[in-house]
């Protein structure tokens, strides 16, 4: 393999990373789809074959690995203990590159919604409406005609529509409200903690069978207000617990720690109230976004 042929693959890397992000919401995974797309590429050069688009070839093939990975997942994640949340990616709030690509654009309530595509639908919406893949190319990847890759596009694109959950406060907006939820939970006030939660609000907690997490949704505010009271009352030692301001996949969120306690919260917010919570707790996969904390 050429210096040449390495540097184009490289200049593609972070490209990659963001497409095998968004169909696998692992940073872990992306990273093992990318490796294999760069083995096959490498494959493919040493045989001598020509590659005209670079980037259009190697979208494809990164599509047809992670087709592959989703398949495969599918099996694990139905029997996961509990609600399967997606990798975060962490960032300081002063990082002047907080905007890194692996996460432009990609909210961890749009992760939380893929997920729940089959891997054909999803493998469709993010080549094709993300990333502007023709229909005939994705059709290639999917190993289908395009009439059935324009249908698992378009049925991935209506789930998606009705199962995101409300969202459209901006970062400064998330941030006032994640902060009063928190101080409303820390007193124990149930009805300051309800007074920020949308009626209809819903929250998720990713334990992964390691830590104590709710194994099911959450849904309406007073549930979710006695749910997280509930939990600092337990705990016993709320002062304990520190809450850093930290940005979660570009949106508002918050890195927890405390005695025996690593968590990153997030949340949507819509009309000042919060429409649902995202709480990852699975040490594994906060392993690889507390370390990479910039």
């Amino acid at each position: 393999m050429t210096t040449v042929a390495v540097d184009e693959f490289e200049a593609e890397r972070s490209h990659l990373l963001a497409v095998a992000y968004r169909m696998l919401g692992s940073r872990a995974e992306a990273e093992d789809a990318v490796q294999e797309a760069w083995l096959r590429y490498d494959r493919t050069r040493q045989h001598g074959d020509e590659i005209r688009d670079l980037r259009g070839w190697l979208t494809t093939i990164t599509g047809r690995i992670c087709l592959d990975v989703l398949k495969s997942a599918r099996v694990r994640r139905e029997a996961y203990p509990g609600p399967w949340l997606p990798e975060p990616v962490v960032s300081r709030l002063d990082d002047p590159a907080e905007q890194v690509e692996l996460h432009q654009e990609v909210s961890l309530a749009l992760l939380v919604v893929l997920e729940k595509l089959s891997p054909e639908q999803r493998v469709a919406v993010v080549l094709h409406d993300a990333f502007g893949l023709p229909l005939d190319e994705v059709a290639g990847v999917l190993g289908t005609s395009v009439p059935t890759a324009r249908q698992h596009a378009s049925r991935g694109r209506r789930a998606i529509a009705e199962g995101e959950a409300r969202h459209t406060a901006d970062v400064a907006e998330q941030r006032r409200v994640l902060q009063a939820f928190l101080a409303a939970a820390a007193s124990g006030d149930l009805k300051a903690l309800a007074a920020v939660l949308a009626p209809d609000v819903v929250a998720l907690h990713d334990g992964g069978g390691v830590v104590s997490a709710g194994r099911k949704p959450v849904y309406g505010a007073d549930r979710v207000a006695r749910f997280y009271a509930g939990i600092l009352a337990r705990r016993g030692d709320a002062d304990a617990i520190k809450a850093e301001q930290v940005l979660v996949n570009g949106a508002a969120g918050m890195l927890i720690t405390g005695p025996g306690l690593l968590a990153v919260l997030t949340a949507t917010v819509a009309d000042g109230r919060v429409t649902a919570l995202y709480n990852q707790l699975n040490p594994e996969k906060l392993t690889r976004a507390i370390s990479g904390t910039r």
